[in-house]
């Protein structure tokens, strides 16, 4: 195995490389099972065959990389990284009504299909949603590029009754979600990283429109308090009472909607996050310094980012006989 990662910013040197790697080892007990280079010698343009397939889909549809980190989350966070979420039939996680929304399968699915032409019986669904999502932000979006290990396998179960205790809901408190990250073996400080996900993407307005209320008069009335008046009459105009609250969408960072930047963290301090679980990180003083921080230090917000999503896309993988390789991402073998 590989023994490194490389994250690829202006300023990295090798110092910060084996801080990184101490760090990685120590944090992820599951990155010993998975390796660098997984397909070196089985399929080794399985990386660029993914990345190749993120560009051209994000190249039509700038949302795409949103939309492939939302389902990284929802992939590793219920049954670990396994492509659980990908599975299609009555019961799946998939089925569940707070993953309908989710998008990006088809981008998974097209990977698939040129890899198994390639390689067949090679490259794991669950590698490739983690490739993507990583891609996604790098090649589209322009954030940091670094390595991830590979070596998953893809996962038999997928239970819709295990979505909802396994992912944030945005009205959580903090408390809330420190337990749930806590329970993922994420710390406060991947918390606050991972959250910079909301730099790029799009959110339903039934995910939030309960933070504020429009009488009859067109008189607007903050029930969150925390969140910028301004900003709040903004999202009425694009969220009218009456309208389709689950079909109209904004963007989570309205300054700079498609880039992958520390802006998230800028937002926050200006009062215009989002969603509850957003604005709560500034409120909080557990968290408060960590996004004062990254909104005014880009590069340390990419190099959290890089140790996290480590982190994040090696949560209770499975390997060896404890899955398989499907060969089609949507139905177990």
């Amino acid at each position: 195995m590989e023994s490194k990662i490389s994250i690829f910013l202006p300023t990295s040197n090798l110092c910060n490389l084996l801080v990184l790697v101490f760090f990685c080892f120590a944090a992820c007990p599951s990155l010993g099972r998975l390796s660098f280079n997984f397909y070196a010698t089985s399929c080794p343009a399985a990386e660029l065959m993914v990345s190749n397939t993120v560009r051209a889909a994000s190249s039509n549809d700038p949302t795409i990389p949103g939309k492939l980190l939302r389902l990284l989350f929802h992939d590793c966070f219920v049954e670990g990284c396994d492509a659980s979420v990908l599975l299609q039939g009555n019961g799946t996680e998939r089925s569940d009504p707070a993953n309908t929304s989710l998008g990006g399968f088809s981008v998974i699915d097209s990977a698939k299909r040129v890899l198994e032409i390639f390689c067949p019986g090679t490259v794991s669904c669950a590698d490739i949603i983690a490739l993507a999502a990583r891609d996604a932000v790098a090649i589209q979006a322009g954030g940091p590029a670094f390595q991830i290990p590979s070596g998953r396998k893809d996962g038999r179960i997928s239970n819709s009754a295990n979505v909802r205790p396994n992912i944030v809901d945005t009205s959580f408190t903090m408390d809330e979600m420190i337990k749930l990250f806590n329970s993922k073996g994420l710390s406060l400080d991947d918390l606050v990283t991972l959250s910079g996900a909301h730099t790029i993407g799009l959110a339903h307005c039934s995910a939030f429109s309960d933070r504020f209320q429009q009488d009859s008069k067109g008189k607007l009335r903050l029930v969150d308090t925390s969140l910028d008046i301004t900003y709040a009459k903004e999202l009425i105009r694009k969220c009218p009472a009456g309208g389709s609250s689950t079909s109209n969408t904004v963007s989570n960072d309205p300054e700079t909607s498609f880039a992958f930047d520390n802006q998230y963290y800028g937002n926050l301090l200006a009062h215009k996050g989002l969603f509850q679980s957003d604005s709560i990180l500034l409120e909080d003083g557990r968290t408060r310094k960590q996004v004062e921080e990254f909104a005014n230090n880009e590069e340390r917000f990419f190099r959290s980012w890089g140790e996290s999503f480590l982190k994040l896309t090696t949560i209770e993988v499975k390997t060896d006989n404890e899955g398989e390789i499907r060969q089609s991402c949507s139905f177990t073998n």
